[in-house]
């Protein structure tokens, strides 16, 4: 873009975003064309970017631009002088990088429509790395804030990393959403979750940004999007409204779109081997506003109507535990067991959501908030010995604790993790060492053998039944004080 840049084109796509309410952008540095050398920047595509400022300011927005753009819609490109460099372990070259930080920050902090920075452009992807270290990443992410700050940047900024660390995802790729929370303004998630319902589609960005929320920093929606080849407009324009209002309600403040209109660059790479990418667009090749634009309208006038900037969320009185395992906080546990806790989490918050149920999340490791009136602890295999003793004494005060069991999804130390379970539980469990106690039925049926909230005595309810060998089981027990509420097709409580 930077070398064939069109000013008149920019300013008419400009001008239909603001037309629509929205109030910024998000830019990027093309990394090979603007550092074309260890120690130059070119001034010609620094001089197009000091227009495209100016263009925002005319149209009344505001943008934020994108540093280190080595990765976007499916390829990964270097500038000619990287060599195969570590980017985050190589002295000289996060020096490069943090010196290009600091000389786009003196060029550009001051100028009006700069509204913040973001470091990188999915630098997980761009790394190269399945697992970077953590130490040598949040120091690289550090250094880098530093040359901007030192070019006068004053600016909000944060990493543009999509926040798919291992604190949200379960996955360790080095980018730890607690440790470059502590250096950054602000947390933004990339979210293109594609699922088997419909419910968890539309919930799926909420429950990434309640996530993402541990730290108290602000969460901006940084990237999400459809393409049009994967959607029709009618379908598209469902995905954007469910989304925005979604994650509203699950407490971001911000919503950046991917993206502004459509390319007809289908000879040119990534666009020629990735044509899908061509259609992500709130715009046409020719202009025309596609339907997710006017539901970002439609966004931004609620926005306005109820004062967002003046509304607080309500605290929640029901809390979901994210155990610590999820971070990998403990030696000698499986990777399995964090990718297990992520979808087990995301279908509790869904559930919650589908009974109406305010719920936040609380996360063990951080320490279990103790005043909400409903603990939900749901599938659970693995929680610190510790948190099921304080889950004890919070229900004997009074809050109601729903915990339920799961035998694990794979092979090792099958079974809960608690060796206090029929207290707490009231029963006698009957399982055996090393054995799965499988659920051979298609469905799982329970018959209410006494009122349950608002299900009657005698309801059945069916449930299909999935799982792996190891956790399609259930927990075979004898009440041992504990009150039969339900019994499976075997009479089995």
């Amino acid at each position: 873009m930077w070398q064939s840049y069109d000013p008149a084109l920019v300013r008419e796509e400009l001008r239909v975003l603001a037309d629509h309410g929205l109030t910024m952008t998000r830019s990027f540095f093309y990394w090979p064309h603007f550092m074309p050398e260890p120690d130059r920047i070119d001034e010609g595509c620094a001089a197009r970017y000091g227009d495209f400022l100016e263009a925002h300011v005319e149209a009344g927005l505001t943008t934020i631009p994108t540093l280190l753009v080595g990765h976007m819609s499916g390829e990964n490109w270097d500038p000619p002088w990287r060599r195969g460099r570590d980017l985050y372990g190589d002295v000289w070259m996060v020096a490069r990088q943090a010196w290009f930080a600091e000389q786009m920050a003196r060029r550009f902090s001051g100028h009006p429509a700069v509204a913040g920075w973001l470091i990188s452009n999915e630098m997980p992807i761009y790394g190269e790395r399945e697992r970077s270290a953590r130490e040598a990443v949040t120091s690289w992410a550090s250094l880098l804030v530093q040359g901007l700050r030192a070019g006068g940047a004053s600016q909000p900024i944060s990493i543009g990393d999509g926040a798919w660390g291992i604190e949200v995802t379960g996955n360790d790729n080095g980018f730890s959403v607690r440790d470059l929370g502590a250096i950054v303004d602000f947390l933004g998630p990339h979210v293109y979750r594609m699922e088997n319902d419909m419910v968890r589609q539309h919930y799926g960005a909420a429950f990434i940004c309640e996530l993402t929320g541990f730290l108290g920093k602000p969460v901006v929606l940084e990237e999400f999007g459809v393409s049009s080849a994967f959607v029709s407009d009618e379908n598209a324009a469902h995905y954007y409204r469910q989304v925005l209002h979604n994650t509203l309600l699950a407490g971001a403040t911000g919503w950046i779109g991917w993206n502004n209109t459509d390319f007809d660059l289908i000879h040119q790479d990534p666009y020629r081997h990735h044509p899908f990418e061509l259609h992500f667009g709130l715009t046409t090749t020719d202009g025309r506003p596609k339907p997710q634009l006017v539901e970002m309208a439609r966004f931004a006038r609620l926005l306005a109507d109820i004062d967002v900037l003046g509304c607080e969320r309500e605290p929640a009185d029901a809390a979901l535990i994210v155990p610590s395992y999820l971070e990998g906080a403990f030696p000698f546990t499986e990777v399995e067991d964090r990718s297990y806790l992520f979808t087990t989490l995301r279908q509790a918050y869904i559930a919650a959501k589908e009974a109406d149920v305010p719920v936040g999340l609380t996360r063990e490791r951080d320490g279990i908030a103790e005043d909400c009136r409903l603990v939900l602890l749901p599938s659970t295999k693995q929680l610190t010995a510790p948190t099921w003793h304080l889950l004890e004494r919070l229900a004997s005060e009074g809050a109601v604790v729903y915990a339920s069991y799961c035998h694990g999804t794979h092979g090792s130390q099958r079974g809960p993790w608690y060796a206090h379970l029929d207290a707490m539980f009231g029963v006698e469990h009957q399982l055996r060492y090393g054995m799965v106690d499988p659920i051979e039925e298609a469905q799982a049926k329970l018959t209410f053998e006494r009122p349950f909230g608002t299900i009657a005595e005698g309801t059945t309810l069916a449930f299909p039944v999935a799982g792996t060998e190891h956790s399609r089981a259930y927990l075979p027990v004898r009440p041992r004080g504990a009150e039969v509420v339900a019994v499976d097709q075997r009479g089995r409580p």
